[in-house]
């Protein structure tokens, strides 16, 4: 963006790539380390002009718009916080990738993207990874403590296709994760549809609880296997809620290991001593619809090295009481796709 963050007036000829997106989130995007509340000021101030016109933040930006963005004053960031993060944080094992979409396995304690405190997340990392990439953009989010498949638009007709997909909850995107929780889980199979509310804490940190105003949620738990006080589980997301899997758990009286919003604070550092230093939730396979040719796609992340070590050291101390057929199969999955 030609005269970006600097004391000259910017002019941006929107691209094909580009059309669709709000014009409040194309700023935020393009106009990095202005703060948030500078770029709504200006806009409801009418400095920023679409085509020599003043329109809303909301406003819809379209092939061949002519964007006017008034001169703005970045906050600078020390280089070496951001090259560091960088050198950390680039090299994402990349599952899949064709002209449409790449499927990522995030590891675990990255952001998906920067923001609340948070300057450098995955999408960040792979856009400084692949400046040559004329769109990337995240088709769905995994929280920050969560590792496993996550899938990246190439471009805006995927992203868009990728984007109705998981609004179809259960017959989009078949998303399954691994967990381990505390506790005898004893159900072979367990449908649970508890609705879930979302609310702010005091401090304006965001939670979700079980609640009957809440949205409908459903997840679909499989027993993988159990020791004494410990459950391995498949989780089957039919509906896709902010914490969903955490939350649901957590009601029934089986949080899970690491979870340091929702889980067991005083397990969670007997955890950290025995050498679980992370939550053991990990989205470990993805079935779907190709975003452009609707071809069936599946993907698999394998469970991180962390809890498999875990798990191993668990099996070394105790008995194992119950083993599914499919236990030793998903535990040593490679991706089908490499």
């Amino acid at each position: 963006m030609n005269g970006a963050g600097n004391n000259s007036v910017a002019y941006v000829v929107i691209s094909e790539e580009e059309q669709g997106q709000r014009l409040d989130n194309f700023l935020i995007r393009r106009c990095k380390g202005v703060p948030k509340s500078h770029l709504y000021r200006i806009l409801r101030s009418g400095e920023v002009r679409v085509n020599s016109r003043r329109v809303d933040a909301t406003y819809r930006l379209c092939t061949g718009d002519n964007l006017r963005i008034p001169p703005m004053r970045i906050a600078e960031r020390p280089q070496n916080e951001v090259d560091e993060a960088a050198k950390q944080r680039t090299e994402l094992p990349i599952i899949y990738e064709d002209d449409a979409m790449l499927i990522i396995d995030k590891p675990e304690g990255i952001a998906v993207h920067g923001g609340s405190g948070v300057s450098f997340g995955v999408i960040e990392a792979l856009r400084r990874q692949r400046p040559q990439a004329k769109f990337l953009e995240l088709a769905h989010r995994l929280d920050r403590e969560t590792s496993g498949i996550l899938l990246v638009g190439k471009k805006r007709l995927a992203l868009t296709a990728l984007h109705d997909m998981f609004r179809e909850h259960g017959a989009g995107a078949d998303k399954r994760y691994l967990v381990m929780v505390k506790g005898r889980w004893m159900n072979n199979t367990q449908h649970v549809k508890l609705p879930l509310y979302k609310y702010l804490t005091e401090s304006g940190e965001r939670r979700v609880m079980v609640r009957d105003d809440g949205k409908a949620s459903h997840t679909v738990f499989r027993l993988l296997a159990r020791w004494p006080g410990m459950s391995l589980l498949e989780a089957q997301l039919k509906t896709g809620r902010t914490h969903q899997i955490r939350v649901h758990l957590s009601h029934l009286g089986f949080p899970i290991f690491g979870d340091e919003k929702y889980g067991d604070f005083a397990l969670n550092k007997v955890l950290k001593r025995d050498g679980l230093k992370r939550m053991a939730l990990h989205a470990w396979r993805m079935a779907f619809k190709h975003p452009i040719t609707g071809d069936p796609l599946e993907s698999f992340a394998p469970m991180p090295d962390g809890i498999r070590s875990y798990i191993a050291a668990v099996d070394a101390q105790n008995v194992r009481e119950f083993t599914a057929d499919n236990y030793d199969q998903i535990l040593s999955w490679q991706n089908s796709n490499s």
